[in-house]
């Protein structure tokens, strides 16, 4: 195993020192009054030993980076009849456009752009007796952690402001691809996206990814044929239309929130998450991925 802790460091060191650090999401007004010099990396490697440096202990709203622990939880409840409803191919578009929903009769081109995510939030409304409660306490369990919650601010502040995820809810609802009310899956999906978590707290929910199915607990999630499935989308579809650039750069499984947050994992090895607010063009956090780069460039490690 490589010295994680002089590498996060030196990481940490080189990645303070840019002067360009990003713009910070300004579309949720909640979380434009985020300082953009907050910075912080977290690795938890297979033997369960965690590495910190910077706000790692800070929480923040982890926004998209929910979509996969929904749609772990879908895949989990309906297996393999979830792909009639989403499909499992990158998009090439931002995460919120609605061109492709229309031509492709309102299959979501993956579970990881909003309007697959609304897709899946749709099955678990649908599953789950009490959505919101159980799927929080089932990130909970996942983490050990039952301190993890929403933060309901921030999620009113995504309600007064999703013009577009309403607009693919009721594109999608229009073919027929939504079961629920078209407010009460909005309602739970906006929940999910404000999960609020450190970046310590998120390489342990994502330790599943990497440690095939298990949490650190040593409970089982997901057979080892999801996790394959859910750590293959992550590498094509976690980054939107810069996902081929994350796979060329970084060269892990991974995905992003604009909240700042990137979680990715090298399977059987770690898992990192990384904290910076300021995203680059294409809705990603600008510092993060650098790090990243710089991690699987000095340790060797990623799956290519």
């Amino acid at each position: 195993m490589p010295d994680f802790e002089s590498i996060i460091s030196a990481i940490a060191q080189e990645v303070s020192k840019q002067t360009d650090k990003g713009k910070v999401a300004s579309y949720i007004p909640e979380l434009s009054c985020i300082d953009s010099n907050k910075f912080g990396i977290s690795i938890l490697d297979k033997d369960g030993k965690a590495y910190t440096i910077g706000d790692s202990k800070e929480r923040f709203s982890i926004q998209s980076i929910s979509k996969v622990l929904s749609l772990s939880m879908a895949f989990s409840l309906l297996g393999e009849r979830i792909w009639e409803r989403v499909g499992v191919e990158p998009s090439g578009d931002p995460f919120n456009h609605l061109s492709l929903l229309e031509m492709e009769n309102g299959i979501p081109r993956n579970p990881l752009i909003n309007a697959g995510a609304l897709v899946v939030s749709d099955i678990l409304v649908s599953h789950l007796k009490h959505p919101k409660a159980d799927f929080l306490e089932y990130v909970r369990r996942i983490a050990g952690d039952d301190s993890i919650n929403y933060d309901e601010s921030v999620a009113l502040s995504e309600r007064k402001t999703g013009f577009r995820n309403y607009a693919a809810a009721n594109l999608i609802k229009s073919f027929n691809n939504l079961e629920n009310e078209v407010e009460t899956v909005l309602d739970f999906y906006f929940h999910c996206c404000s999960l609020s978590m450190s970046c310590e707290q998120l390489v342990r929910v994502f330790y599943i990814f990497m440690n095939r199915g298990n949490c650190l607990q040593n409970n089982n999630y997901l057979d080892l044929s999801k996790v394959k499935r859910i750590n293959a989308i992550m590498l094509t579809c976690g980054f939107y239309d810069e996902a081929g650039e994350f796979a060329f750069e970084v060269g892990l499984p991974g995905k992003s929130g604009v909240g700042g947050g990137i979680v990715a994992l090298l399977p059987n090895e770690f898992c990192v998450a990384t904290w910076s607010p300021g995203l680059n063009e294409k809705g990603n956090s600008k510092l993060g991925m650098m790090a990243l780069e710089k991690l699987t460039t000095v340790t060797g490690l990623s799956i290519f």
